[in-house]
């Protein structure tokens, strides 16, 4: 589909005032699927989400194709942007083994929802993490309606903002980056350990390494089920409910 673009053409009429869904605009800035886009419409400030696969995705699509100058199309905060956060949070965690736990958990793919596994059992860090996630996310939408020169007509329910102060940097082991990952280093040491075993004793090494393998599963499956508990109680807060 061709997408209305990402920045209009200045308008001779001067800003666009409009009332912004500003509930809606967050979750879209903080989705970043593949499958997924979102647009603002610029005559009543709703957000219009099409989704691969849904049944109105098709009409929904042929509306804005239709209506090219009433829709924008909303630039989520980027996967690459929102995994630096993760890092910079991380690099702030005074918890040497939390610490630990978390950077080990960005490491490869699934690595937002190790991060987020991880800090349900540290209920003040994952509250620090919302907090300090919102406040960027927020930076990011008021220089999204700045380029795109979009005023509301309502004021944001987490009223105004400012660049978001750096995190202390906590000194420990920090976020190496282009350096051997720490999953990749225990991988490697432990195909070391498995080359050093005797072929006789492998069966065993083998099964439990499928034990352990079958742990972990069971662990983020109860996590998983935790965390969409938890989702649903607290739609109240975008924050919460789009993570």
């Amino acid at each position: 589909m061709s997408r209305p673009p990402t920045n209009p053409a200045v308008s001779p009429r001067g800003p666009i005032r409009v009332e912004l869904d500003w509930d809606a605009l967050e979750v879209a800035v903080e989705r970043n699927a593949n499958d997924t886009e979102s647009f603002l419409e610029l005559t009543t400030g709703k957000v219009v989400t099409v989704s691969a696969g849904e049944v109105e995705a098709a009409v929904r699509r042929q509306q804005i194709m239709t209506n090219l100058r009433d829709y924008l199309r909303v630039e989520p905060a980027s996967s690459r942007e929102q995994y630096r956060w993760m890092e910079k949070f991380v690099g702030s965690v005074s918890d040497e083994t939390l610490r630990e736990r978390l950077i080990m958990s960005i490491d490869g793919k699934g690595a937002f929802r190790r991060f987020k596994d991880v800090l349900l059992g540290y209920p003040a860090e994952r509250e620090r993490w919302f907090t300090y996630r919102a406040d960027l996310l927020h930076w990011h939408i008021h220089n999204w309606l700045l380029a795109n020169d979009i005023e509301s007509t309502v004021p944001a329910p987490w009223g105004d903002v400012s660049p978001p102060p750096e995190l202390p940097v906590v000194p420990g082991k920090p976020v190496v980056h282009g350096a051997e990952a720490p999953g990749e280093a225990l991988r490697r040491q432990a195909r070391e350990l498995i080359d050093g075993i005797p072929a006789i004793d492998l069966p065993s090494a083998l099964a439990f390494l499928e034990f352990l393998k079958q742990r972990g599963a069971d662990a983020m499956g109860r996590h998983r089920a935790g965390d969409d508990d938890a989702s649903t109680a607290d739609t109240s807060d975008p924050r919460r409910a789009a993570s």
